[in-house]
């Protein structure tokens, strides 16, 4: 059996159509409802999906830490981590379990064509890949997607999630650190929502901080 995992937070709009979709590829889905105060709960309920609830809102790194503890409590295979807005789409979440189901990988990222990103969204996700590729000793081509899928060594080894933009690099970290072999697949991306300039240039350089003290500890413990 397949497993996708759903963080939502107020994702009435979509979360229906999220999980029924994913649903209809074969997977059960996990919606972990992070403290919503609309219909999100009642909705993934209706559309099938099994949830876990928080009672506030803890932020998405706390949404996976929840997810990740279910799946080793369940001795979960594989798993795909899929947003709740529709940035991603659902139908190609199979596509990034093909190669750990083949054996090549124990972890799955999707990489975006940069053509379809926003130029505000590019420079930030420019200077991470290339200070993440640089101090990890990876030649990765998108080091910030939010479209991940995780084998069974995976789910058990990756632990050091952490919230806010730095969850995918914080996964990646935890990947590198544990030799765990990582594949990318290219994957379609849609924007709908329009960050605000002064947030977005707090929130790049918070990633880059973050990304140059975990790169500067990983390099220092090969030494």
């Amino acid at each position: 059996m397949d497993y996708a995992i759903v963080p939502a937070y107020n994702e009435e709009k979509n979360i229906y159509e999220v999980v029924s979709r994913l649903r209809k590829l074969g997977f059960k889905v996990i919606v972990v409802d992070d403290g919503s105060k609309d219909r999100t709960y009642e909705l993934a309920m209706k559309a099938g999906a099994v949830v876990l609830r928080h009672k506030v809102n803890k932020g998405k790194g706390e949404a996976l830490r929840t997810a990740f503890r279910y799946a080793r409590k369940k001795n979960l295979k594989n798993i795909v981590i899929i947003d709740a807005d529709l940035q991603y789409l659902p139908e190609e979440a199979k596509n990034l379990l093909k190669p750990i189901k083949s054996g090549e990988a124990d972890f799955v990222i999707g990489f975006r064509n940069w053509k379809e990103v926003p130029f505000r969204h590019k420079i930030g996700n420019f200077l991470w890949r290339k200070a993440f590729n640089f101090l990890f000793g990876v030649n990765l081509r998108d080091t910030n997607c939010g479209f991940m899928a995780f084998g069974e060594k995976a789910i058990k080894k990756v632990k050091n999630i952490h919230g806010g933009y730095i969850i995918e690099n914080s996964i990646l970290a935890d990947v590198i650190k544990n030799n765990l072999r990582i594949k990318q697949i290219p994957v379609k991306v849609f924007y709908h929502r329009i960050s605000k300039i002064p947030r977005g240039i707090k929130v790049v350089l918070g990633v880059l901080i973050f990304i140059l003290i975990e790169g500067i500890k990983y390099r220092l413990s090969k030494l």
